[in-house]
């Protein structure tokens, strides 16, 4: 069965009233008493503990305050070909699909070419007629219409749109319009109650409540800068866009995506926090775009074999795995094989919460890092700079064959010559040629370039021959902490000894 990230926008056909989600893949109990003790006086039966939940909350207050904020979006979009739909996807919908993709008539006739129409979900953030809503509601549409929940249809224009965030900005020329509050996503707990209002298969406010899943989530086939709400909240094609409201009722995310092998609702939606949004919102509309923030540094995941390599007390932290040249990262004094454990306050349990915290920052500003280096704790400023479009080609990965040398980790690795080294533009000495094992299960592959290793007296030491990587994996007692070198991105495998 297919597993689907589904982008929550309903797609209607102009040749008919269909719909379908646009997606993309991705991926009363009874206790026993328990004995009274001899000597123990005993609890009276009608004496209970406070309950530690209390009731269900009415939404009703709520809705009726901040309901008629959220606005329906139409959209006609830009003529699309028609595509073929294929492969791992349910029959009966494909059908359905290619039906409504079909030319009036059928007989796939006319030019191949026809507009489509969608609808999803927005809010109104100022009274002079600014909404968020997702940027895959409307990045290709041609039209955009806005209805109120009194009924009235306004005309709206595109700001802009951020395809990083999901985010986009629209603009309604009206005045006095209703608003909604935006809350502190920060102060979301797992268990919290929240609700969603949207237009789910063309339903326009519709309700539907749950609870905070998780916080902080990020999913394998997301961007770096954004992390999720999780909840359980209700969210079908065509909530894309739509407010999710604490109890306070504050918006405190823009619902985006679900997770979803069917293409419908299962359990898990996920919603882009507001004060990242907001963000987006803030630039667009200053300048047309929005502008990120970066240090130069390529991190790792913390594991326990990592953690216990660099004498960490436990699994938590980024870990630094390269330094750009030049890059605030090496200004600022900052090392590979440092573990970055809190960023301007904020503490770091997983990696991925680094790039989110960081690019939201302004270039130029001072970041508060605290790391972890050689075994203390240290605190470093580092000033990021802004993140640029990529122009330059990346360089072919290149593996050669030759003369080996097998090691005690089961790696059969040779030194590479200096032709070689400048050919491939690294720095490393030691190129990985055959791989078993221990090493083959951390991950290891051949063509990986052993650059160095880690631990926790001696940070990040260069590893330049054989002998010095045998001499390495003897020393370590359970786990050797290699960085190696993979289509020019580097990061560290542990690499279990015992």
């Amino acid at each position: 069965m297919v597993v689907q990230w589904s982008r929550i926008a309903v797609a209607v056909l102009s040749v008919g009233i269909g719909m379908s989600a646009c997606s993309r893949n991705l991926a009363a109990t009874t206790e026993a008493t328990p004995a009274t003790p001899a000597g123990a006086t005993a609890t009276p039966a009608n004496t209970a503990s406070a309950p530690v939940v209390a009731g269900l909350p009415d939404f009703t207050a709520l809705v009726e305050r901040y309901g008629a904020a959220v606005v329906n979006i139409a959209v006609i979009e830009k003529d699309q070909p028609v595509r073929e739909l294929s492969g791992g996807q349910n029959p009966d919908l494909l059908d359905f699909l290619r039906r409504f993709n079909e030319p009036r008539g059928g007989g796939g006739g006319g030019n191949g070419r026809q507009p489509s129409r969608g609808q999803g979900s927005g809010f109104i953030v100022s009274s002079d007629g600014y909404i968020l809503t997702n940027g895959h509601v409307v990045e290709d549409a041609s039209e955009v219409t806005v209805r109120t929940t009194d009924r009235r249809e306004y005309s709206a224009k595109v700001v802009g749109v951020d395809s990083i965030t999901d985010v986009a900005v629209l603009k309604i020329e009206a005045r006095g319009l209703p608003t909604v509050q935006l809350g502190d996503p920060a102060k979301l707990k797992p268990g919290e109650w929240v609700i969603a209002i949207g237009s789910p298969f063309g339903f326009e406010n519709s309700v539907t409540a749950g609870i905070v899943s998780a916080t902080a989530r990020t999913m394998r086939d997301s961007n770096a800068y954004t992390s999720f709400i999780q909840t359980d909240v209700a969210v079908n094609p065509g909530n894309s866009g739509g407010p999710l409201f604490n109890l306070q009722g504050e918006v405190v995310g823009i619902n985006s995506q679900i997770y979803s092998r069917t293409g419908g609702y299962m359990g898990l939606s996920f919603a882009v926090p507001i004060d990242i949004a907001d963000s987006v919102r803030q630039q667009l509309i200053a300048s047309g775009k929005v502008t990120r923030s970066k240090i130069g540094v390529v991190i790792n995941e913390v594991n326990a074999q990592l953690a216990e390599s660099f004498g960490l007390d436990r699994p938590r932290g980024a870990l630094i795995s390269r330094i750009e040249p030049k890059s605030p990262g090496a200004k600022a004094g900052l090392k590979t094989g440092d573990i970055i454990l809190k960023v301007d306050g904020s503490v770091i349990e997983k990696s991925t919460q680094v790039p989110v915290l960081i690019s939201n920052q302004k270039p130029g500003s001072q970041i508060g890092l605290e790391i972890w280096r050689d075994g203390k704790y240290k605190q470093v400023a580092v000033r990021p700079e802004e993140i640029k479009p990529e122009t330059e080609e990346k360089q072919a990965s290149f593996r050669t064959s030759g003369e080996a040398t097998t090691g005690k980790l089961g790696l059969t690795v040779r030194e590479l010559s200096d032709d070689e080294k400048e050919r491939i533009k690294t720095e490393g000495s030691l190129l990985v040629e055959d791989v078993a094992g221990a090493a083959a299960r951390a991950g290891v592959q051949p063509g990986d370039i052993i650059l160095g290793f880690g631990s926790k007296s001696v940070g990040t030491k260069t590893i330049s021959s054989v002998k010095e990587l045998q001499e390495a994996a003897k020393a370590s007692n359970k786990a050797l902490a290699l960085l190696v070198e993979r289509d020019e991105n580097q990061f560290y495998i542990p690499v279990p000894l015992n």
